[in-house]
């Protein structure tokens, strides 16, 4: 992505467990709490559009310090007052501290410096081996009784292959941590494959990965 944005100090972000967004990738959203309805109408004030996807610890408000921002590009409303947006992945950012008032969603101050090459071109996995990999993926769905569009899958480029995985499949919530913060599309990759093996020999044990 080449386009040049204009990164905000703050934004508003959107806590929900197993909802992973990585740079490039989209994510539909289901909107219909009373509090991120009001974020949605607020965002598409701004001139950046952006929302900050972000998993929760656990139930007691505390968040993982990393999530990825996405820009609003679509959005429509249904006849009973829900929002059905879709957010393209920006960047990912680290949260600082909380900005306090009167808002019915939690905002925070964040930092984006240590993801800049979220916001260049797409990233490259030299290391790839798209036949074993998709022979392991194969072994994991069937693992899972799970079911996908071969097609589509083997005709995405690597990045948008490995990110939409990551974000689709359903791991725990640190699995799907150490997937967004990996630091590339390799790690990521890697990841991905000790997942899909981890699965396949039953879950060893009951650790996520670190």
């Amino acid at each position: 992505m080449s386009e040049k944005l204009d990164l905000p100090e703050s934004i508003p972000i959107f806590p929900l467990p197993k909802a992973v967004l990585l740079p490039r990738s989209r994510l539909p959203l289901h909107i219909f709490e009373p509090r991120y309805l009001a974020m949605i109408e607020d965002c598409m004030k701004t001139p950046h559009r952006l929302i900050g996807m972000l998993q929760p610890t656990g139930n007691d408000g505390r968040l993982h310090s990393i999530g990825c921002a996405g820009k609003l590009t679509q959005f429509s409303e249904t006849e009973d007052g829900r929002y059905m947006v879709t957010l393209t992945g920006i960047s990912r950012y680290r949260i600082e501290n909380e900005i306090e008032g009167f808002c019915p969603y939690r905002r925070f101050n964040v930092l984006w410096d240590d993801f800049e090459k979220d916001r260049t071109l797409p990233e490259q996995d030299h290391e790839f081996d798209r036949n074993s990999f998709f022979k392991l993926l194969g072994k994991f769905l069937e693992g899972e009784s799970l079911s996908t569009d071969w097609e589509t899958l083997q005709q995405a480029d690597n990045e948008l292959l490995i990110n939409s995985l990551s974000m689709m499949l359903d791991f725990d919530l640190e699995d799907k941590q150490a997937l967004l913060e990996a630091p590339s599309l390799q790690t990521r990759r890697e990841t991905l494959t000790t997942l899909f093996e981890f699965s396949l020999r039953g879950g060893a044990d009951d650790e996520a990965l670190q």
